[in-house]
């Protein structure tokens, strides 16, 4: 797999009150690629975060219809990666930027 396409693949962690619960599960939410697969998404977390991949599982998320005065809109799908890290494994975002 290209290294390029891995960097790319990851758009950004998810942070959400439910997302960071399961920081208690050793899990991980990420925002990914709609085209990712999940051994695509398992090879780039574990080459850019150095932690062993335990179980991934994905959802897609469909946009929301919005509408302000100027019309009617909607808004992009996006899929979310829940990874689950192996015991003994942790990612800490506080100094990524």
């Amino acid at each position: 797999m290209n290294k390029e396409k891995l960097l790319t693949l990851i758009h950004s962690p998810y942070i959400t009150e439910k997302a960071t619960s399961l920081g208690g599960l050793n899990q991980v939410v990420f925002k990914v690629d709609l085209s990712a697969t999940k051994l695509e998404i398992k090879k780039a977390v574990e080459d850019l975060f150095d932690v062993k991949v335990d179980n991934i599982t994905t959802a897609i998320q469909k946009g929301k219809t919005k509408r302000n005065r100027f019309g009617i809109y909607k808004k992009s799908d996006y899929k979310k990666a829940y990874v689950a890290l192996r015991e003994g494994s942790e990612i800490q975002f506080e100094g990524l930027s």
